[in-house]
Formats: structure tokens, sequence, C-alpha cells
């Protein structure tokens, strides 16, 4: 509990050296160590109940709908059909009930720490609704393994996982997106946590250079959200099908649907705006002098 003193969250780290992130906390509602990682979750004064995994937060409940409308609804609308979607990651179930607001027949969770969707269910309800849905199946487990007995098997992949540390090191990694392709039916999709242009340029260009030698069309977006390092996260986004426009929705989702599916980021006009780039990151991208 050392990274909570004077009745404040702090979150540091090594992957966003010399800045951090605080939290008032009003009360600790739980904090264990789970088989794969240090797992705590508090009641904060102005962002509800907050999730932190090693230190990190992964949720908190005044703003993780950002994160998970666009990690969700950017791939689910540029696809033309899709029915059967993995989720790798993503105990909390945020995702989940993202994906669930579609015309699907299944999704499929593979979260390999069962902890974290305990406590989900338990302190983090608004997320956790969707592991109410007959259509959501949980498998407990490496994503790697399942992936690999599950071969061309999903329209939409999306891996909803954390940084480049510790278990979700691996995620990061083209031997991943190897595996990916391998499970995707013709035509399909990826959308993976891409992390922050402000911090993480490096690791973000290099993961675009890999991508494009295993999918014809990989392209980056990204959306705001307070309590991610630097009030920023971005998505990347491969596809099978050489057609694919990922600015450019294939289902426009305007008043209606946001209102039908209680939307509060994700539009189709934002959906457009989260790739266009702030003129570093275009330049580092097309691999232009800055």
């Amino acid at each position: 509990m050392d990274l909570i003193k004077n009745g404040w969250f702090t979150e540091v780290s090594t992957l966003w050296p010399g800045q951090s992130m605080s939290l008032k906390v009003e009360e600790v509602l739980i904090h264990e160590q789970s088989a794969f990682q240090d797992v705590l979750v508090f009641k904060s004064t102005n962002y509800g109940n907050v999730l932190v995994l090693d230190g990190v937060i992964q949720v908190t409940e005044r703003d993780e709908f950002s994160y998970q409308e666009m990690i969700v609804h950017i791939p689910m609308n540029s696809h033309p059909n899709p029915k059967r979607v993995l989720i790798v990651g993503g105990g909390d179930g945020g995702a989940a009930r993202e994906v669930l607001k579609h015309d699907i027949d299944e999704v499929v969770m593979c979260e390999i720490d069962k902890k974290v969707i305990e406590v989900s269910k338990k302190y983090l309800p608004s997320l956790a609704v969707s592991f109410a849905d007959p259509r959501l199946t949980v498998h407990i487990g490496d994503g790697f393994e399942f992936m690999k007995k599950n071969q061309e098997a999903f329209d939409v992949i999306i891996t909803d996982s954390s940084d480049p540390v510790g278990p979700a090191e691996s995620l990061f990694q083209k031997s991943y997106f190897d595996l990916l392709k391998s499970a995707l039916r013709p035509g399909g999709i990826v959308s993976s946590q891409g992390e922050c242009l402000w911090l993480h340029l490096d690791i973000i260009t290099n993961m675009q250079d890999f991508c494009k030698g295993v999918f014809p069309v990989v392209d980056y977006a990204y959306c705001t959200i307070p309590t991610y390092p630097s009030g920023q996260i971005g998505f990347t986004l491969c596809s099978l099908n050489p057609e694919t426009n990922f600015k450019e929705p294939v289902r426009e989702w305007g008043e209606s649907q946001t209102k039908l599916h209680k939307l509060r980021y994700y539009n189709s006009a934002i959906h457009r705006a989260a790739f266009v780039l702030p003129e570093f990151a275009r330049k580092a991208f097309k691999k232009e002098s800055v």
C-alpha cells in the first residue's frame, strides 16, 4: 500500500518517467495479490471506484466509457458484418459491454487473471453487467494458447490489455499479431490497446511497422481520457481486408444510435476524427524528419 500516502494514490511507472497521476482516496475496497499481479480497488473522491493493477490505473467509473467505446466501436463499425468476437483481456467487462451493443452471435473473453473478473463484478458493476449476457463466454487462460486452438474463428479480435510490462508485455510484439491474424476469419479486424502518442511514440511506430508486415491495412486512432498517462490513449487497428478504410465507418451511428446504446463518447464523427494525428505523430508515422 506504499502507493497510497496521506490519503492520495499516486501512479508512478518507468513507462512515463518524470510524471505521475494522483487521485484522492476515500476508501480502500480491496488489495490482494493474484497469481499474476497486484490488484487494488479503491473508492476515489471524484472518479468513483478505481481498478489498479501493479500500481497502474486500469479503469475508473467516471471516465472508462471513453476507452471502452472507442476500442470497440471503431473496429466493430469498420467490419461489414461482425458476428463472433474475441476479447483478449478485458476482465473488467467494459469492452464486452460495448461489443454486446452490436448484433452479434457470440463474444468470447479470454482473461488470464480471474481475480480481475471477481473484483470487477463486486466493485465495478456498471462494467461487469456484461457477464450476465448469455452471448458472452468467459475463458480463463492465456490468450496465446487460446488462439492457437481457435484458428480462423473470429470476425473481430479486441486486445484490451494493460501496458507492455509484466503479463501484457508479449501482447505488443509481432509474434502476437501473427497469432491474431491466424485466429481471424477472412476479412477480419483487430483492435489493440495502442499506447500514448506523447509518451510511447517509439513503441507505436514500431508496432505500426511490424503490423504492416502482417496485415494489408494498418492504422492508429486515439481518444482522450483524463486518468490515463498524459490524458490520451490510442488503438492499433489492423484488417485482413485490403479494402478496409478505418477512417470511414461502414455503419453510421448518429443521434438515434448513441441514445439507444447510451453512448457518451463514440459517434460517427468522432470515429473519423480519431484518425487525425497531430503533426509530430503524422511525421513519425511517415518517417519524415520533425
